[in-house]
């Protein structure tokens, strides 16, 4: 019991019905008030329910400078997709089941210039299935420079044992020529299913080294399959009116990389492509058919929402409409537009320790490694990043030399306001907002 001169805690039930504003579902709110209670901090049960309603998936403003920013989702989708009801396995013509794939496989195929196309969960998942499908338990020659790990602990060796194929080294960490190949396809013990290209991601080697290209690769004599990872489809961006930035330079793309020589292709939904987390394999057809009649591939299938999602961003890029695309949109945005938002929102924050100031955005989620994009966003003076965490929709910034930098490339200009609201009330300033 409670000694005498403290009131008793209230049921858990009294307590629960409290904690209704906080927009959890009752039972929920009976978890958190049972902890509270238990815990003897009646007073904190409403941050208890607000703590439990952060970590709900929630809404951000990213104002980091990272336009493909893991953490936060990569890519931002465009319009919402989805319906009570949508063919995602349903054939309108014949009134009998369908596929998945057919409708979405046409589309990127067309987009990349392929015979056939597919999609899975994810980019690993994508790797996955077609070792698993063209190579189990045969060997796949990589280049030793080429068998990285990158984010997520995604592990080239490990992914290849998993497949079932074998892993054959070739080469050296910086050089890999042709005949490193061919000797190890040579090889009386090598059993070779393909060759396998990867595009090393967020890691690089510089000086001293030397790549295989895919055009040679297609002189071996068997199938070659290229992981491009970040989802770039044509170099020459023909969606961009002004043509491809400078930053992109180098970066693998579908179209060239089949043009090439490659027999498959593999690359992430959601980083350059700007579409939803999915894995794309596009290339021959009888390749792509052996992939989709693999057992994995069911166990690997993407949902109707994510079929939804990249059925948009791909007619949207067959449509050359960049601003249909958030990823593109946000890097199609000039400097002095953002510049010019910039110092909107410091005259209607209107305190002396904000700015408006240059800055230099980043791809990020591994594509284009190194590079940097102009920008321009508000600098504030001290460590705010947890009180605009905690506005009512979070602002997500970062914090470097002692000052607060929000970004405005990846931040969807409708969303200004909020920034403008998040900043008066992390600087003490709460209430209406300016007027425009």
């Amino acid at each position: 019991m409670p000694p005498a001169d403290r009131p008793r805690p209230p049921s858990v039930d009294t307590l629960a019905r409290e904690l209704r504003s906080s927009g959890l579902p009752h039972p929920l709110c009976v978890e958190v008030a049972r902890e509270a209670i238990a815990a003897d901090d009646v007073g904190g049960a409403s941050r208890r329910a607000r703590v439990l309603q952060r970590t709900l998936l929630t809404p951000v403003v990213n104002a980091t400078g990272v336009l493909l920013h893991t953490n936060l989702g990569r890519a931002p989708l465009g319009e919402p997709v989805g319906s009570p009801a949508q063919t995602v396995e349903f054939d309108l013509q014949t009134g009998e089941r369908g596929s998945r794939q057919a409708g979405i496989g046409r589309l990127l195929a067309s987009l990349c210039g392929t015979e056939s196309a597919m999609v899975v969960n994810n980019n690993a998942a994508a790797v996955l299935l077609v070792l698993a499908a063209l190579a189990g338990g045969r060997d796949v020659p990589v280049s030793r420079g080429e068998s990285v790990e990158i984010g997520g602990s995604f592990r080239v060796p490990e992914v290849m044992e998993q497949s079932g194929a074998r892993l054959i080294d070739v080469g050296t960490t910086n050089r890999t020529r042709l005949d490193d190949y061919r000797r190890a396809i040579g090889r009386a013990d090598v059993d070779a299913a393909l060759v396998l290209k990867v595009h090393p991601s967020n890691y690089r080697v510089d000086g001293f080294v030397e790549a295989t290209s895919v055009a040679d690769l297609a002189t071996l004599g068997v199938p070659v399959v290229v992981d491009i990872g970040s989802g770039l489809v044509d170099s020459s961006t023909p969606w961009l009116a002004g043509g491809p930035p400078a930053w992109l330079a180098g970066e693998p793309a579908a179209i060239q990389t089949i043009a090439a020589g490659a027999d498959l292709v593999t690359f992430s939904g959601d980083k350059l492509f700007g579409g939803p987390q999915a894995g794309i394999i596009v290339g021959r057809a009888d390749l792509v058919d052996r992939c989709r009649r693999h057992p994995l591939a069911r166990a690997l299938r993407p949902g109707g929402l994510v079929v939804g999602a990249l059925q948009y961003t791909a007619l949207a890029y067959l449509d050359r409409d960049a601003e249909r695309i958030p990823f593109w949109a946000m890097v199609a945005r000039p400097v002095d537009q953002l510049r010019q938002r910039a110092d909107d929102i410091v005259r209607r924050v209107d305190h002396r320790a904000v700015c408006a100031q240059a800055m230099e955005a980043l791809p990020g989620a591994g594509s284009a490694p190194g590079v940097t994009l102009p920008s321009y966003g508000v600098a504030v003076g001290g460590d705010h990043g947890a009180s605009l965490r905690a506005h009512r929709r979070p602002v997500i910034a970062r914090v470097r030399d002692g000052a607060t930098m929000l970004d405005l490339r990846a931040v969807d200009p409708a969303d200004d306001d909020v920034i403008v609201e998040a900043l008066l009330t992390a600087l003490g300033g709460a209430g209406a907002l300016p007027d425009r």
